[in-house]
């Protein structure tokens, strides 16, 4: 029976790399259905992604890769299946309500575990969903007494990737760090400009002709993660601000959404501080 997978390599740039890596998709009779590669000349990294087909067994493939590269190289070979997504929220609908609605449709290849939010706001909304909502509110909690109630959950969960669908609070260094590189966060700005609080006043009172949306990975500095996606519209001098974050909505959901379907996908490589989108 034919199997397919996506065949991810990171390492260090060596002469003849695709030739090499080509050669034992031959020498297995796959079919190569697509293939992207990228060198990153500062660092000398190489990056590869091909989508194979044919009949084998993926561990073997995955030795004989580890064979012909160098030692460093972190090679992945995945068959495609649904990852398990939980998504945060807090009061806002419209990041979240596209994800869902993507879902519902099979647009989204995943499986939504839960929503956790800490106003129960949404919780309507996502009953219509037939999905899990979780309210755990912060009320007389300090962050990391919240934090923890919310990692408590989140662990009894098998997941993939936690999608922060405007999850208005900061995640303390400790939350971070235990799930890094899967948490996903969509920013109401075209980073890095207008970091922080109330993006859309900064950009009216500056008086931009664009704005923007940014998704990326969450790290400890905060909005300084990876980006994975971004887009722009054009907003004009006529505009006040929550007009300006009206129109931003529509490209922060649709942002998120794409972001979220490169990693859903494993076109995604992180690379530093930066990433490698094919």
């Amino acid at each position: 029976m034919e199997t397919k997978a996506r065949v991810l390599i990171d390492c260090n740039d060596a002469k003849g790399l695709v030739y090499k890596i080509s050669k034992v998709f031959f020498e297995k009779d796959l079919n190569i259905d697509s293939n992207r590669e990228f060198v990153d000349k500062e660092s000398g990294r190489f990056f590869m992604r091909s989508v194979v087909t044919g009949i084998f067994e993926p561990d073997e493939l995955l030795n004989e890769l580890k064979a012909i590269t160098p030692e460093d190289a972190d090679i992945k070979v995945i068959v495609p299946k649904p990852k398990k997504i939980i998504l945060m929220a807090t009061k806002e609908s419209h990041a979240l309500g596209d994800i869902l609605i993507r879902h519902a449709d099979g647009e989204l290849d995943a499986e939504i575990e839960c929503v956790i939010g800490n106003h129960n706001t949404l919780e309507e909304l996502v009953r219509r969903f037939d999905i899990p909502f979780f309210c755990i509110a912060a009320d007389g909690m300090n962050r990391e007494e919240h934090e923890e109630k919310v990692m408590e959950l989140i662990n009894k969960f098998e997941f993939d990737f936690i999608v922060l669908a405007k999850y208005m609070r900061i995640l303390t260094p400790k939350f971070v760090n235990a799930y890094e590189e899967k948490i996903i966060n969509i920013h109401h700005s075209f980073l890095p400009a207008f970091i922080g609080a109330n993006p859309y006043k900064q950009a009216h009172e500056r008086g931009v002709k664009i704005i923007g949306a940014t998704a990326h990975f969450v790290t400890d500095d905060l909005d300084e993660g990876p980006i994975i996606a971004q887009d722009v519209i054009p907003v004009n001098h006529r505009m006040g601000w929550r007009e300006m974050q009206r129109a931003g909505r529509d490209v922060e959901k649709v942002v998120l959404s794409r972001a979220l379907s490169y990693v859903l996908n494993d076109r995604v490589f992180v690379h530093g501080n930066k990433t490698i989108v094919f």
